[in-house]
């Protein structure tokens, strides 16, 4: 699959997790979705904050802040709900590598 393709795909995922959290009880704001090369260096090369190879540099992660009854939530075990869900639509949860409220779609290895 081309990385376009993906990419219109990681959005549709998306708007189904944001559905899918509001259905749950939770509420979200982005954190960290793109990451534009030209501030964090292109794939494999380390500018700003960040891994050298993310896949916010690709449009194919986004980091939410989750909120449940006015509570801002932030220990990954907290996204599980989510995360569980995330994967059963095909996508890479970070809470499996400590980073819980990260929300990807893996492309040539890289999640």
């Amino acid at each position: 699959m081309s990385l376009s393709s993906k990419q219109r795909n990681f959005v549709r995922m998306v708007g189904l997790l944001i559905e899918h959290a509001y259905q749950q009880g939770y509420e979200l704001t982005f954190g960290d979705a793109f990451r534009d090369p030209r501030l964090h260096g292109a794939m494999g090369t380390k500018g700003g904050y960040g891994a050298p190879n993310s896949c916010h540099k690709l449009r194919l992660a986004v980091d939410f802040n989750l909120f449940k009854d006015g509570k801002y939530l932030t220990a990954t075990d907290d996204y599980l709900p989510l995360g569980t869900y995330w994967e059963s639509i095909g996508g890479t949860w970070g809470g499996r590598f400590k980073d819980g409220n990260h929300f990807s779609l893996e492309h040539e290895g890289f999640k």
